[in-house]
C-alpha cells in the first residue's frame, strides 16, 4: 500500500527463486499495479441492528 500523499519514486523488490539467472531486458514488463480508490468512511454507533430482506438466509442461503 502506498499513501496517498506519497510523492517519491516507486520502486518494486524482485526475487529470483529459482536456481537459474534471469536476464531482465530494458522496456520489458516484470510488475504491474492497480490503482484503488479508498473510501472515506464514518462509523455510527447503534443498539440494535434493524431488519433487512437478507438477514434471515445466513451462510450459503444467497441465490436459492
Amino acid at each position: 500500500t502506498i499513501d496517498s500523499d506519497y510523492r517519491g519514486e516507486i520502486k518494486i523488490i524482485l526475487v529470483n527463486l529459482s536456481a537459474d539467472d534471469q536476464l531482465i531486458e530494458p522496456g520489458e514488463r516484470i510488475a504491474q499495479m492497480v490503482i484503488q480508490q479508498i473510501e472515506k468512511i464514518t462509523w455510527q454507533q447503534v443498539t440494535v441492528l434493524e431488519g433487512t430482506e437478507r438477514s434471515h438466509g445466513g451462510f450459503g442461503s444467497t441465490g436459492k
